[in-house]
This record gives C-alpha cells, structure tokens and sequence, in this order.
C-alpha cells in the first residue's frame, strides 16, 4: 500500500482553509491551484481539497504528493469530479496513471512545485534520475484529467 503523508496542525487547520477561501470565493488561483470535488466514495457527500493541477505536453494531470489522500481513494471510487476557481465548475474525469509512465509527470511537477511539496517526495528534486522517480512512482497516484 502507498503511504500517505498527513498534513500538519497548520497546513489542515490555516493554510489550506485560507487557499481554498482565495480560490472558491474570490476566484484568486495562487500558481494555478484549483479546488478539486469529488463525492465521497462512503457519504456521497461532496469533499473539496485544494490541488495544483500539472499540464504536461498540453495534457493535464493531478498528482498526490501526499501519497493515498482521501481525495485520491474518492476520485479512485467516483472516477471524476470537478475542478472549481470562482464560479466556474469544470466536471472532469479523472484516469489514473500507471506507474511505470509517472517519471516526467513527477519531474515535472516537482519543477513547478518543489518549494510546497519537495519534502514529500523521496528524490532530490527535478534533476533525480530517471530510475529514482520510477522508484518512487508508486508511492505518488497521478491520474489524467479528462473533460466530460
């Protein structure tokens, strides 16, 4: 099983709450993060957490720097979801990606997001060889994002 990395005391309770208020209610997108919803795979209920989607070769993708977050296991169970900045709600479908093709989507986005989230990953950083980020793919779910 990947492991999952929990965000601290700050990150849960200040950071996170503060960026998806800039994005959600002022529709302000902070490098290009966007609030990601999916409906929970147990309650139904909808479930939003901030995410920095990651377009490479004009495809875009989510990565997990966390590892197995909830929203990784209800987007699993619900397939899709939708992306939201502002007012605007873009529904997607989300294909997950199998390890052995994650490398360049993980050096890529450690390019853009070393400084948030490099101490998740088990690399160096965007300059790691290609067998370490292979290596690690496993512990990172990265899946496709597909309009509907």
């Amino acid at each position: 099983m990947a492991r999952y990395e929990r965000p601290g005391w700050f990150m849960a309770r200040v950071a996170n709450p503060a960026l998806a208020a800039l994005i959600r209610y002022l529709g302000m997108s902070p490098r290009g993060a966007e609030i990601l919803a999916v409906r929970g795979r147990r309650s139904g209920e909808w479930r939003t957490v901030p995410v920095n989607p990651l377009t490479v070769d004009g495809q875009r993708y989510l990565v997990a720097p966390r590892g197995e977050t909830e929203w990784v296991r209800n987007i699993r169970a619900a397939g899709g979801g939708e992306l939201r900045r502002g007012s605007r709600a873009e529904p997607i479908r989300a294909v997950e990606v199998p390890d052995e093709q994650k490398a360049p989507i993980l050096r890529a986005y450690l390019r853009r997001w070393k400084p948030e989230t490099g101490k998740f990953f088990a690399v160096s950083g965007p300059d790691a060889s290609d067998a370490d980020f292979r290596r690690i793919a496993p512990n990172h779910p990265v899946f496709r994002i597909v309009q509907t």
